[in-house]
Formats: structure tokens, sequence, C-alpha cells
């Protein structure tokens, strides 16, 4: 049902934990499933320097959270803002057609935290 990438993020998560000064933060839910995801960002010079994530949900939200980090680390802003759900579905090797919703969380969540930087740092999306 799951990927072996997939598990591998779940079981390994990647960048679990807060970023106490994070430049921008958001957050992501979904009432139908209940899950939960709040991604934070660090910015230097335009590009991600770091990501890591809270997540309260499956195990496909988990994987997920951990893999939207990883995309997202060492990217501009603007190329950041590009990554899709689908991209993330990819990098996980897929999705069972029933979690695809989790992949929404992460890319969501990314583009939230993105637009909170954007206007912290007074820039227009």
């Amino acid at each position: 049902m799951y990927s072996k990438k997939l598990m591998d993020h779940f079981t390994n998560p990647r960048n679990v934990g807060e970023i106490p000064d994070a430049d921008g933060v958001g957050t992501e839910g979904n009432p139908v499933c209940g899950d939960v995801m709040k991604l934070f960002i660090k910015v230097k010079d335009g590009r991600i320097v770091d990501a890591k994530f809270k997540t309260f949900g499956c195990g496909a939200a988990i994987a997920v959270s951990s893999m939207i980090t990883e995309m997202a680390k060492g990217k501009t802003i603007d190329e950041a803002m590009k990554i899709t759900k689908e991209a993330v579905a990819d990098a996980l090797d897929g999705l069972p057609p029933q979690k695809m919703h989790c992949s929404n969380l992460g890319a969501d969540a990314l583009h939230k935290a993105i637009e909170d930087y954007k206007k912290r740092h007074g820039e227009s999306s």
C-alpha cells in the first residue's frame, strides 16, 4: 500500500521540530481526516536554509511533512513556491488515492510559510 520511500519518511522523519526564530510559519489542516501540519522556514539571502515541521496526523501526513521540508531546503523562495502536491507525492514514490489529500497539506503549509515570510519582510506574494 505504501512505498518504501514513504515508509522511510514515516518511520525516520527528517526535520521534526520547531524553529523558534522562524522567518515564516505556515499551518494547514484537513477537517476531514483531522491532520494538522505546522511548517517553519528559515530564510537567508532569499533561500530556504532550514525547514522543520510539527504534524499531528497519519503516517502519510508525517511522511509528506518530512519530504516537503527536504524538498524546500536549499531552494529559493520562488522555487519553493512552485513545489506542488503532485511533486511531493511523486517524491515519495506515490501515495494511495485516499491519502492524496496529505500531499496537499505539505504543499499548502509550505506556501503559507512562504507567504508569512513575505508578509513579515514587506514583500508582495
